[in-house]
């Protein structure tokens, strides 16, 4: 899945040194893996490409619909690139950054192509065959790939997702050095944020349970790396809401899950139907424990294909 991802930075890299054909560089991301490209996906603001949909083309020997293979590999994946800082793209990709941090991105033309995509792909693979629709994405990609499916999710179909240093827009709490300061501020910012939450939906009743509810069978895939500022908050996300059931303090902790204090006061809420993007119901999560020597390894798309990779799996439900 990163590698898909990576055909589509590639794409756009093509694109913008004018290589074509036999000097494209991106196919042989996708070949190796046995995918095609069906579509591209191009950003009408600045021409960029920003995605595509593949299709796998399996070898004959994994044909066999007996084959383990054939059985749980995808029909297609709709993939989607993060920021790529070169002047090219670089004005488009930031100002959709800024959008995402003020929970703006599914105001924008970009996602709205990228969501009318999915649809399409989605009913293409028929009613029966959705599961075999995949989504995968880096960085802002992933924020592109994690509002589809949760808009999917809501509409009963929940597609396996796969999303490389998700953005947490949060105070970077997991970056204080001292493990019990980290969960004394995780502590009292859930209690706030509970609070928050009850005065400001008070008589609102269960809507915004059961829209943050109505996500849980959906379980994207997340792949985070402690030292990357922009996703490494996952990793406390989802470990305080197993420390705040061992306090004694269940119900706050799923209460301030759904919640942050910004998007309350922002009149962001579940109340609404409408959760920050950030906050997830239920994940696998996959931790890259190696050695980051800086921001652009602990954030790169290509440290998830290393052959060296130290990594922690967890499953946590809703």
């Amino acid at each position: 899945m990163a590698s898909l991802v990576q055909g589509v930075y590639v794409m756009e890299r093509d694109r913008q040194w004018n290589r074509h054909g036999h000097d494209a560089r991106a196919p042989a991301w996708w070949r190796f893996f046995h995918f095609e490209v069906r579509e591209v996906l191009v950003d009408a603001a600045d021409s960029s490409i920003f995605g595509a949909v593949y299709a796998f083309q399996p070898p004959w020997h994994l044909l066999d619909p007996a084959a383990a293979a054939a059985a749980s590999a995808p029909h297609y994946v709709v993939a989607f690139r993060g920021t790529i800082t070169k002047k090219a793209s670089a004005s488009r990709d930031l100002a959709l950054d800024l959008q995402l941090v003020r929970n703006g991105l599914d105001r924008t033309s970009r996602f709205h192509a990228a969501m009318r995509t999915v649809h399409a792909v989605v009913a293409a693979a028929g009613h029966q065959h959705h599961h075999r629709v995949w989504l995968a994405g880096h960085s802002l990609g992933s924020a592109i790939s994690t509002l589809a499916a949760k808009s999917m999710a809501r509409a009963g179909v929940a597609l396996p997702t796969f999303l490389f240093n998700a953005p947490f827009p949060s105070a970077p709490v997991e970056r204080i050095g001292d493990r019990r300061v980290r969960q004394g501020v995780r502590i009292a910012n859930s209690f706030v944020t509970a609070a928050a939450a009850t005065l400001l939906h008070h008589g609102s009743g269960g809507g915004g349970y059961d829209a943050f509810a109505a996500l849980a069978r959906w379980v994207p895939n997340v792949f985070v790396n402690p030292g990357d500022p922009i996703s490494a908050e996952y990793v406390g996300y989802f470990d305080h809401r197993k420390k705040m059931e061992d306090i004694g303090a269940g119900a706050v902790g799923r209460l301030a899950t759904r919640n942050s204090v910004k998007d309350l006061l922002l009149g962001i809420g579940t109340a609404g139907g409408c959760e920050p993007l950030h906050l997830f119901p239920s994940a696998v999560l996959t931790v890259n424990r190696g050695a980051s020597p800086d921001f652009k390894a602990a954030h790169g798309i290509h440290q998830w294909w290393r052959p060296d990779l130290a990594l922690e799996c967890a499953a946590h439900y809703y």
